[in-house]
């Protein structure tokens, strides 16, 4: 019984894993975060961030890969539903685009009010 449990817990994050794979191979704003990802992990490395100051920078990361993997599945389960323009379809992207575009915006701004004072 354990066994079987333990089995479909890994199965479980193949599945998680797999969903990263498509995200990033299919989806060309992801493609974007990730090179921001990189730079910011960087840059934090470089100038000694304070624990708060990762904290934050890692929770807006997680906020806006979490968007846009939820954009992402909203837009493939749209699209399977119906590839026809249908208004309440385009809502429900748009809807979920802004998720994403609010999601970045207040990254970008945690990290300007983090890098600034080791910039200046």
């Amino acid at each position: 019984m354990i066994t079987r449990y333990l089995q479909a817990r890994i199965r479980s994050f193949g599945y998680a894993f797999n969903g990263l794979k498509v995200l990033l191979l299919t989806q060309p704003h992801a493609k974007l975060h990730a090179l921001a990802t990189i730079t910011v992990l960087a840059l934090g490395k470089i100038l000694h961030l304070r624990r708060w100051e990762w904290v934050s920078i890692l929770l807006c990361i997680a906020m806006v890969w979490m968007a846009e993997a939820l954009n992402t599945a909203i837009e493939f389960l749209a699209d399977e539903v119906s590839l026809e323009k249908r208004d309440r379809i385009g809502k429900a992207k748009d809807v979920a685009a802004g998720g994403v575009l609010i999601a970045a915006l207040i990254s970008v701004t945690v990290a300007v009010i983090v890098f600034i004072n080791h910039l200046l």
